[in-house]
């Protein structure tokens, strides 16, 4: 399970960015996870808050995940567009080709850290 070493990369990220702030607490972190990261966004989050729960400074700390909708370039005629809420795209709205680049998606990040 790739998602616990994630969530401890995230954690240990977040504790020295919180210690080069001055900070005592975390209050929330904000993440993007991209659609096809490859991350299982339920495994990440019971991960990160069970190492956040054995950190003084991030018990509490409230876990955001935002995953942003899906680019795609038409290899065709060039046309970029995002991909409907489900990710069912099969062709191009615009050349109605069927030679879709993905843009993006896989993306895992540190978005906001909120501390006090």
């Amino acid at each position: 399970m790739h998602e616990l070493s994630l969530a401890q990369a995230l954690i240990d990220e977040v504790l020295r960015l919180s210690a080069e702030h001055g900070a005592k607490k975390v209050l929330r972190v904000d993440v993007m996870i991209g659609a096809f990261s490859g991350v299982v966004q339920d495994s990440f989050r019971f991960c990160f808050e069970t190492l956040a729960s054995a950190c003084e400074s991030t018990v509490d700390t409230a876990l955001m995940i935002e995953t942003p909708p899906v680019s795609y370039l038409c290899i065709g005629c060039g046309h970029a567009f995002k991909a409907d809420k489900d990710m069912r795209v099969v062709i191009c709205p615009s050349c109605h080709g069927g030679e879709l680049f993905p843009q993006g998606g896989d993306e895992l990040l540190l978005v906001r850290i909120e501390m006090e």
